[in-house]
């Protein structure tokens, strides 16, 4: 009996990165599908082996993406436009990417393909004050990133033939890093700059580090027939906590940091909100990062990386 096959779009990017490894690790054959807009070399460890398939492409590009899709036994869509700065930039790129990929691979997909989609749980927007959102809570996405990806997880769910997961703010290092999520920026900051300045500083959100989103995955593949039609929440229950507490978090490891309070200027992102994770948890699944190992990774990396002055990141 042949390995299965995995389809990942956008598998060169900071989570495909991660899940690439994990599932060539767990037996699984892997077919990336990425433009590389980034230039991103971060699947070269891979080339040697022979369950590791690279496919160039663009998921707009609808022929091409519906031939990678044929023959595979799970569609891991990865492929997006993040960020509210990066969507409200190419509203049109963003709609094609993180909508209309997901209407082709709905419909060129049979029942036996199994498809597990990452959503976000921003699209609970702002959530009221000590109510724990779960996956009934009505979705209110503040940004073109949000509502995209929630429209997509609607058509999905509407189908009955995918599992997706809200996940939470994402934290680590990855081979193909970004820089523009909360806990990697505050904690790269902290290294580089020694000080921090908080707009809005009571909103709260969750999160969850790079290596258990990825097993996420594995887990759905290995649990898809109790999970598929349904959505999940996926972070660390331990981790709904305000951006001044994050600061705090990341002060314990770095004592000298400085943080300020900016009480005028006001973030755009306007997202605050906590999260019930207990659905996934009830079917035997767990976190094994804590935010406070994922720090101090970050902390470890970033004095590596800042060594070579002229090291770069560059944001999905």
């Amino acid at each position: 009996m042949s390995k299965p096959l995995v389809l990942i779009t956008g598998g060169a990017g900071y989570l495909g990165s991660i899940l690439t490894h994990y599932l060539l690790e767990n037996g699984y054959r892997v077919r990336v599908y990425d433009n590389l807009m980034y230039k991103q070399l971060s699947l070269l460890e891979h080339c040697y082996n022979k369950d590791f398939e690279f496919i160039l492409g663009d998921v707009r590009d609808v022929r091409k993406l519906e031939n990678v899709i044929e023959d595979v036994d799970v569609v891991i869509p990865l492929a997006a436009i993040v960020g509210a700065p990066a969507c409200d930039k190419d509203p049109k790129l963003t709609y094609d990417v993180n909508y209309m990929q997901i209407v082709i691979i709905k419909g060129h997909t049979v029942r036996d393909q199994k498809i597990i989609f990452p959503c976000t749980n921003s699209g609970y927007g702002v959530g009221q004050a000590g109510i724990y959102c779960d996956e009934t809570t009505p979705l209110k996405p503040v940004s073109l990133y949000g509502r995209t990806k929630v429209d997509a997880e609607k058509l999905l769910l509407d189908s009955g033939r995918a599992v997706t997961l809200r996940l939470a703010t994402v934290f680590g290092i990855s081979p193909r890093m970004r820089l523009d999520l909360l806990v990697n920026d505050f904690t790269y900051k902290a290294v580089s700059d020694g000080y921090l300045v908080l707009f809005e500083e009571h909103f709260k959100r969750n999160y969850i580090h790079i290596r258990d989103v990825a097993k996420t995955f594995l887990f759905a593949i290995d649990n898809y027939d109790s999970m598929v039609g349904q959505t999940f929440n996926v972070g660390l229950s331990s981790a709904n906590i305000s951006k001044r507490d994050l600061a705090e978090k990341i002060k314990g490891y770095i004592p000298k940091l400085s943080i300020q309070s900016d009480d005028i200027s006001q973030d755009p992102d306007k997202r605050n909100y906590i999260v019930s994770n207990a659905k996934i948890e009830g079917l035997g699944w767990s976190p094994y990062f804590s935010l406070d190992e994922g720090i101090q990774e970050l902390i470890k990396a970033y004095n590596i990386i800042l060594i070579n002055s002229n090291s770069k990141f560059t944001n999905l």
